[in-house]
């Protein structure tokens, strides 16, 4: 088995296996959500694509946000503690980094689940023997250190012949000594996020798995595995 690290969406070499992850906050978010009792999160990139979803799916909820902010208009935002009790069947989410990564993945990989510290063992455990790549959904196209300490946090969990990318990553991990310091060493975003960062921080809350099942338009459809 090989192991990759792509710190960006468009880095991404094709693989069996593609683990995206937004850790702040659209993969933890929709890991929550799930687990919470969601059927189906509808990733749609576009806010106008979101908004068609619900105008089309009576029994849904419409969550997104733009640099931090929930989009005018919209039922809630993004923040994975809006999710702890679920309000529909399908949750529909347009974030401004993680729901891009994921439709972008899809286009590379055989098979896409989504990674977060919440979720942290269940996703290494789901990966079993298949060649993967973990895809950091980034900051606005560019390196963003939190997703890229989450990806090293998988690695460390994975065994496989690990790329430089990969190795990389897993020493970045290990620089913290709580994921908290991980995830608080980011160099991008608004300030006024600190609950959701320390919620995101937690590990193994939650053991679920959410994986790409298809498309609903231009949107990708993710359920529990």
């Amino acid at each position: 088995m090989a192991v990759d690290v792509a710190f960006t969406p468009g880095a991404a070499a094709p693989a069996a296996l593609g683990v995206v992850v937004d850790v702040l906050r659209a993969t933890s978010t929709i890991a929550q959500a799930l687990a919470s009792g969601y059927e189906r999160v509808l990733c749609a990139a576009e806010i106008d694509e979101a908004r068609a979803l619900r105008a089309s799916l009576p029994d849904s909820l419409l969550g997104g946000e733009r640099k931090a902010v929930r989009v005018e208009g919209f039922d809630v935002g993004a923040s994975p503690r809006e999710f702890r009790e679920a309000r529909a069947r399908t949750l529909i989410l347009s974030t401004t980094n993680g729901t891009r990564a994921i439709l972008e993945t899809a286009e590379r990989c055989e098979r896409v689940v989504l990674g977060s510290l919440l979720n942290l063992s269940a996703v290494a455990a789901a990966v079993g023997g298949d060649d993967s790549v973990v895809v950091c959904a980034g900051f606005q196209g560019g390196f963003a250190l939190d997703d890229a300490y989450c990806a090293g946090r998988i690695v460390e969990l994975l065994g496989g012949e690990r790329t430089h990318a990969a190795t990389a990553a897993g020493l970045l991990a290990r620089a913290f000594p709580t994921a908290l310091d991980g995830l608080n060493a980011r160099t991008y975003g608004p300030a006024g996020l600190e609950e959701d960062i320390a919620y995101c921080a937690q590990e193994d809350r939650l053991d679920v798995v959410p994986e790409l099942t298809g498309m609903e338009g231009a949107a990708a459809e993710i359920m529990l595995r």
